[in-house]
């Protein structure tokens, strides 16, 4: 009786055993190590409840604080290869600035899946790079509700901006000046196809470059022709100029329009530049900060 009851047993116990190994190896099924060069990558990263898997980010990775405390793999245009390779990434997820390319081959090369992903300063490509990343990462759900939250946010965004510029209807919309002057010998003024054209248009300005394609450097030329009624930096700027009096200092910026009002407005550079899940709230900031009463 024992040795039918045990002839009985085993095939359950077997099918009992396979029903469990798919389980199993579920269980033991190797973690994501992600590697995120780009501060909105990391921004999304955290957006999407992903941190977890966050095993390296680049230094322009400032937000959240927590972002901070990971290992660094130094600035997105100068990676080196060892120094991504080292943290064992299972996946590296790298904005359209990485670089340079050397490296990023150099990383392929070793077998690590490397993406990048561009926004293409366009607020329906960040849209389309959340859902993306949600799919890299295992959280497709999560992407498509994230994506969704921020055209709702989008939506309410641009209703603010256009409420903003309903008082000032009857007069031109503001000439802005962007500035990218982290170090105050090589300050640089953005022209199209740029993130602060973008920004600029998406906030209801003007760029006051806009003819020109890129960055350009500063000269007193350039800027006296831009007349611009507000100059736009980022605070790293700012603070790297030693504040509004050493900003315009810089050539022929104190002789426009914006220059002699003082009219300066400084964003933290990814919050303003980044196109990363607080686009949103950046451009209905700037908005209200170009559109407010100091502007005549």
């Amino acid at each position: 009786m024992l040795s039918r009851r045990r002839c009985l047993l085993t095939p359950l116990l077997g099918a009992a055993g396979a029903l469990h190994r798919p389980a199993l190896a579920l269980a033991q099924a190797p973690a994501r190590r992600v590697v995120a060069v780009g501060g909105a990558l990391t921004e999304t990263v955290y957006a999407l409840g992903a941190q977890a898997d966050l095993v390296g980010v680049d230094t322009t990775s400032l937000y959240p604080a927590a972002a901070q405390q990971l290992p660094s793999v130094g600035y997105a245009r100068s990676l080196s290869a060892e120094g991504v390779l080292s943290l064992k990434p299972t996946l590296i997820i790298a904005s359209g600035e990485a670089g340079p390319p050397a490296v990023l081959r150099q990383l392929q090369g070793a077998g690590v899946p490397l993406v990048t992903l561009d926004a293409a300063h366009r607020a329906e490509q960040v849209w389309a790079r959340t859902q993306r990343l949600g799919t890299l990462l295992g959280r497709e759900a999560a992407g498509e509700a994230l994506a969704a939250r921020l055209q709702r946010e989008w939506q309410a965004a641009m209703a603010r901006v256009q409420g903003l510029q309903a008082p000032a209807a009857a007069r031109r919309p503001p000439r802005v000046l962007f500035l990218l002057s982290h170090a105050m010998n090589q300050v640089r003024i953005a022209g199209r196809d740029t993130a602060a054209d973008a920004m600029i248009r998406y906030a209801g300005a003007t760029n006051a470059l806009g003819e020109v394609a890129g960055f350009k450097p500063l000269t007193p030329e350039a800027a006296i022709a831009a007349a611009p009624d507000l100059i736009l930096g980022t605070e790293q700027g700012l603070a790297a100029a030693g504040g509004i009096d050493g900003l315009l200092a810089a050539p022929g910026l104190a002789a426009t329009p914006a220059g002699r009002a003082r009219r300066v407005v400084a964003l933290e550079a990814m919050f303003l530049l980044g196109f990363g899940p607080r686009l949103p709230q950046a451009v209905v900031q700037l908005a209200e900060a170009l559109h407010g009463p100091a502007r005549g």
